[in-house]
């Protein structure tokens, strides 16, 4: 396993905090997701949240999490380990890690990220860990979605054969 390797990314919990937590002199953005279908929307938004700082860490929900979000029967179509493999050879992002709670926020508590990246379809009100990041002197940056673009759209047009 070399640095190119994704894998070298895949960071459980205590190797994320000791890389990537306080106290850091770089600005780390986070964000999260189950990222089942990785898509052009999905590559667009890590990109844009990278730009927002120095590094960037992914959270990724469990498969056990991702069926509690309520996605859909059968869903996440991928397992953990191929989003996380696939999330972790972008180029844009530095860290991956997986989270099996219901939401992020006892993650967020401990990595403390200076910038916390949700999409459009979130308010800043609703986002989980927002206390938290402005309390530490950080802030929260709704990206706009990208528009026609969506893992669900997909599966429905893959499923209706439809392009």
């Amino acid at each position: 396993m070399t640095h190119d390797d994704p894998a070298a990314r895949i960071l459980d919990r205590e190797t994320l905090l000791a890389g990537f937590g306080p106290p850091r002199d770089d600005v780390l953005v986070f964000t999260n997701g189950v990222f089942d279908i990785l898509h052009r929307g999905h590559v667009e938004y890590l990109s844009r949240a990278r730009g927002l700082g120095d590094r960037l860490v992914v959270g990724i929900n469990s498969d056990a999490s991702a069926r509690r979000l309520g996605k859909g029967a059968g869903r996440p179509l991928n397992s953990v380990e191929d989003r996380c493999y696939v999330v972790a050879a972008l180029a844009c992002v530095d860290a991956v890690t997986v989270f099996d709670e219901d939401t992020p926020g006892a993650l967020i508590a401990e990595l403390v990220p200076d910038v916390l990246v949700k999409g459009g379809d979130y308010r800043p009100e609703t986002v989980v860990g927002r206390d938290t990041v402005e309390a530490a002197g950080g802030r929260v940056v709704i990206l706009p979605l990208v528009e026609g673009h969506s893992t669900t759209t997909l599966i429905r047009r893959i499923r209706e054969g439809d392009r």
